[in-house]
């Protein structure tokens, strides 16, 4: 994806902030523990592709798989 921003990375970027667990499915709600904030790894569509329970590591999972993270609000 090509950007007019020269500051944001080149390549697929991968867009990480909070989810709410009211907007997830159930089944995914009854899976998380605790009330720690989940994160999620979206596409630049906002398709949610990886939910993390670590900012740090919702990062690392866009690394991973070469991708380009920035943080969204």
């Amino acid at each position: 994806m090509e950007t007019p921003y020269p500051d944001l990375p080149k390549g697929k970027i991968a867009y990480i902030r909070q989810v709410e667990r009211k907007s997830l499915p159930d089944d995914i709600q009854a899976q998380l523990p605790g009330d720690a904030p989940i994160w999620g790894v979206h596409a630049a569509d906002g398709e949610c592709l990886a939910l993390a329970r670590d900012r740090a590591v919702a990062f690392m999972l866009a690394r991973q798989n070469d991708m380009a993270p920035v943080s969204a609000h």
